[in-house]
């Protein structure tokens, strides 16, 4: 399993060797230190790095001859093969539209950095190997301990800029409707405050996601789609 402190940042001597093996097989020793023009000793220290943050092994029976792990792959596989830099990209994350049976919709205030005091829809980062659907189920019962009927109906892809038209985030939210909540909603957990808020409470919250009334829509609405769509915010509030 990779190291996943491992990031886009590391060492420019390895991220050569990374692209090397990206594009062949298996590479000797000596092929990897004179590709990325290394010095034994430093192409040795470096590919131990890349050995103990699990991208890169010793190809078995074969001495001195190195490939990437599945892991390696994966990671190099992001990789801009000109720059030789691993690409920034945009984060898949579900949006929870859980309404009760009053018509309220549940609502979060974020109390943690980035956008701190901004209320809107819960949300949460797709797992690697998690479904949709299991992904709505784990993050409404851990941030609200609440269950409910949940269904995906659509994408949305929400990209939020500051005022001087720097992009802060983007983001590709799929999002699902809940139904049917059951359970004790926790009030605060880790990082936001929750509440059952109507669309007019809602609009009375001086900070609150621009998307958050419009997806209530989309929701209401019921049908399959994907929408696009630039959001701006202050620069300080990220």
């Amino acid at each position: 399993m990779a190291n996943s402190n491992y990031t886009a940042d590391a060492h420019v001597a390895q991220m050569n060797i990374l692209h090397h093996l990206l594009l062949t097989r298996t590479a000797h020793f000596a092929d990897l230190a004179h590709a990325c023009a290394l010095s034994n000793d430093h192409a040795s220290f470096h590919i131990k790095q890349l050995v103990t943050n699990g991208l890169i092994e010793h190809v078995p029976k074969v001495y001195g001859e190195y490939r990437l792990t599945r892991d390696g792959k994966e990671y190099a596989n992001r990789m801009d093969t000109d720059e030789k830099v691993i690409e920034k990209q945009p984060k898949l994350s579900v949006v929870l539209v859980i309404e009760n049976e009053k018509g309220e919709h549940l609502q979060q205030e974020r109390l943690k950095q980035p956008y701190f005091g901004y209320w809107g829809h819960p949300t949460g980062k797709i797992r690697w190997g998690e479904t949709i659907e299991e992904t709505a189920a784990r993050e409404l019962l851990e941030e609200t301990g609440l269950t409910a009927d949940l269904r995906p109906l659509g994408f949305y892809h929400k990209m939020d800029y500051d005022e001087n038209g720097e992009l802060l985030e983007d983001k590709y939210l799929c999002l699902v409707h809940g139904t049917h909540p059951k359970g004790t909603m926790l009030e605060i957990s880790d990082g936001q405050r929750n509440a059952w808020l109507s669309d007019e409470e809602f609009m009375t919250k001086e900070k609150r996601f621009g998307s958050a009334i419009e997806t209530t829509e989309i929701i209401k609405n019921g049908k399959m789609f994907l929408k696009e769509k630039k959001y701006q915010y202050k620069k300080e509030d990220y």
